[in-house]
């Protein structure tokens, strides 16, 4: 696997892994995931990828923000087919960026030399929205806890949206207008009310 950059986003913990495309006139082979060469990243050395995920979503799907903890899941997301909006907020107590969220365009690219991933470690509320009918995959660093798992709604009034790319913030109130959201998700918690429950105590900067 070539691994041409890691990068981070406007939150630090939160970064994009740029591999490259061996390309020519039929297309091009890639590898996307290397064990060997993704611990020699030092956010990976502790992290171990147990399940892979796909999804799809049609176009103007929302979904999230979701997290859960015992066990904890960090997610590794790229895009297949199609374009995501991934969007990722901080929910670790003390942290400076505590509440805020950032979001990050990943359209899938086939004719790109370059593949991406993002990365979201634990302690971070984890959605995405769809601009267009799109296929996704991730890795997940934990199995899924359905007793330990919770969301905020993205449509909370009280995130802080100030770190995002405004044209995706734009995006984003656009997809609203006519989102296909699950109950749940749209329901979720506000980040107020989740500071609230006792179970956000397991997500303290600097202990996850």
């Amino acid at each position: 696997m070539k691994i041409l950059e890691v990068r981070n986003l406007a939150i630090e913990d939160v970064k994009v892994i740029k591999y490259a495309r061996f390309c020519d006139h039929r297309g091009y082979f890639t590898e996307t995931y290397r064990k060997a060469d993704f611990k020699k990243l030092d956010m990976f050395k502790d992290v171990e990828f147990i399940q892979s995920n796909e999804s799809y979503s049609k176009k103007g799907v929302i979904r999230g923000l979701h997290f859960q903890w015992n066990p904890y899941m960090g997610k590794l997301i790229r895009t297949l087919r199609g374009r995501m909006v991934d969007m990722v907020m901080d929910i670790r107590k003390g942290s400076k960026t505590f509440g805020k969220i950032i979001a990050y365009d990943m359209p899938a690219g086939a004719e790109n030399d370059f593949g991406e991933w993002i990365w979201v470690p634990v302690g971070f509320a984890h959605g995405n929205f769809f601009p267009e009918d799109t296929q996704i995959e991730y890795y997940c660093s934990g199995d899924w806890s359905p007793k330990c798992e919770a969301g905020i709604s993205p449509l909370a009034k009280d995130i802080d949206w100030s770190l995002c790319d405004p044209s995706l913030k734009k995006m984003f109130d656009d997809t609203t207008k006519a989102s296909l959201m699950t109950d749940k998700d749209k329901d979720g918690y506000t980040l107020a009310n989740w500071l609230e429950n006792k179970d956000s105590d397991n997500f303290i900067y600097g202990k996850v």
